[in-house]
């Protein structure tokens, strides 16, 4: 009998006296199963951690951890933003670093914005989201994406992202390579528009400057913001 395990898996010690691991589909061993201990993991989408709730954001014990769904965030109608940043993770001071998890309820929004001095890279962990992106040279791009796809924001491009399901709730990980805490790095759309005067934006759009003449003046930004018709199911 072959002392070599299957698929081609090479044993680190003798196979004849080792357990030969069991085998995935994919030809690999299973992961480990997570220890059940107090405190690790933070709440997942929801579910309670592995064994006791950890400490909200920075771990107490190691630098390195930071729990982030557990930490305080901005929660407002239609979704949340929860951020790990140099000012609340001091391991990041330097490095050019920040993540934030952001969950948009049915019918959320992230405000139209841009970041003139970071990109932004996306992962949507659960929940359907449409993008849509105007870049340089007029370029535009419009899309829909799901769980387990990554979007890329480059600096500078104007861009939101919107929650599509009547029913789901949306949770969307975002890494940005800078320290500055979200949304106090981007350049949000309500606030620049009420800067602009209404003639000019009539000039702008080929209307009548009645038509902007209308809109709220927005002093402070919306990171977050809800369609009508939808409540917040946070």
């Amino acid at each position: 009998m072959s002392d070599t395990p299957p698929h081609g898996l090479e044993p680190t010690s003798d196979a004849r006296n080792v357990a030969t691991p069991t085998v995935s589909e994919a030809g690999f061993p299973p992961p480990p199963a997570i220890p059940i201990k107090p405190g690790i993991g933070s709440p997942w989408l929801g579910l309670p951690a592995a064994g006791s709730k950890p400490e909200p954001g920075l771990d107490p014990d190691h630098p390195h951890v930071f729990h982030l769904q557990s930490a305080p965030g901005n929660f407002m109608p239609g979704g949340s933003l929860q951020g790990a940043h140099a000012e609340n993770f001091p391991i990041l001071r330097g490095q050019k670093a920040a993540t934030y998890l952001i969950h948009l309820a049915p019918g959320g929004i992230r405000e139209p914005h841009w970041h003139p001095s970071a990109w932004e890279v996306n992962f949507v962990i659960a929940g359907t989201t449409r993008w849509s992106f105007v870049g340089p040279d007029s370029t535009q791009d419009r899309f829909t994406v799901g769980a387990g796809d990554l979007v890329f924001a480059p600096q500078g491009h104007f861009h939101y992202f919107e929650n599509v399901s009547d029913t789901e709730d949306l949770y969307v990980l975002v890494v940005f390579n800078a320290e500055t805490t979200e949304p106090q790095d981007d350049v949000p759309l309500a606030q620049s528009i009420s800067s602009v005067p209404a003639d000019v934006l009539g000039a702008v759009f080929g209307v009548d400057p009645s038509v902007f003449a209308q809109l709220p003046v927005i002093k402070h930004r919306k990171p977050v913001v809800q369609k009508p018709g939808f409540g917040d199911s946070r």
